[in-house]
């Protein structure tokens, strides 16, 4: 388990921590903590360092939750017509993406995102590869995943990917899917890592809507070797 920290020492290792991260070029971030929890203040040229700070604020040991409050001031002077000529070539650039199945709408730097795609990671790729244009300020992600018809095909998709990529604890997770494609996924496993893999090929799954991860974390004592 991680040392206990004070909020002083994790004020200081957030900023060590925006201060080392090459994505973030602003230094008048300004970081604020109280019991654990990391406030973010001041303004930024760009929403990919937004939520690259909020990202790096995350890394660091001790932190529970990051109320990012950082405004977005564009350095650039775009109008909203080549904003959004910017991301339909990015939809149309991205061959992950069904950029077909996906409309945009711009106003003073904000994009709304609406259609549909076949994943959660497409509609979150969408959103990150907006984010990055420059002018975006936000991006109101509307975009839905299509749904499957049966929540039993979801569930056996889901399985067949834990397999495929070999997941330790396979035997050890169980998941469940609603009509909506919600997914219940629950079990143990034995780090971190683990269940961002777990979650990672359930958010690649066709039709999965919503997930609702209540995984634990345990890690396995070392054995001892005999002699």
């Amino acid at each position: 388990m991680p040392t206990q920290k004070t909020d002083l020492d994790i004020r200081n290792d957030v900023l060590r921590e925006l201060a080392w991260d090459s994505r973030i070029a602003e230094k008048q971030i300004g970081v604020q903590v109280e019991d654990g929890v990391v406030t973010l203040g001041g303004t930024v040229d760009s929403l990919a360092t937004r939520n690259a700070a909020a990202e790096a604020a995350h890394q660091v040991a001790c932190v529970r939750d990051v109320a990012n409050e950082l405004q977005v001031e564009t350095a650039a002077h775009l109008t909203d017509t080549e904003i959004a000529k910017a991301v339909r070539h990015a939809l149309e650039w991205d061959a992950l993406l069904p950029d077909r199945e996906i409309r945009s709408t711009v106003g003073a730097g904000v994009v709304s995102l609406e259609g549909i795609v076949a994943t959660p990671i497409q509609r979150e790729e969408a959103e990150s590869t907006i984010a990055r244009l420059k002018g975006v300020k936000h991006v109101d992600n509307r975009l839905q995943v299509r749904l499957l018809s049966e929540p039993d095909a979801v569930v056996a998709s889901i399985r067949q990917a834990l397999n495929r990529r070999a997941v330790r604890e396979a035997d050890r997770i169980h998941v469940r899917a609603g009509d909506g494609g919600q997914v219940i996924v629950e079990g143990i496993v034995q780090s971190a890592e683990d269940r961002c893999a777990v979650l990672g090929a359930i958010r690649g799954t066709g039709g999965v809507q919503t997930i609702e991860d209540r995984l634990s974390v345990e890690p396995t004592a070392p054995t001892r070797s005999k002699r």
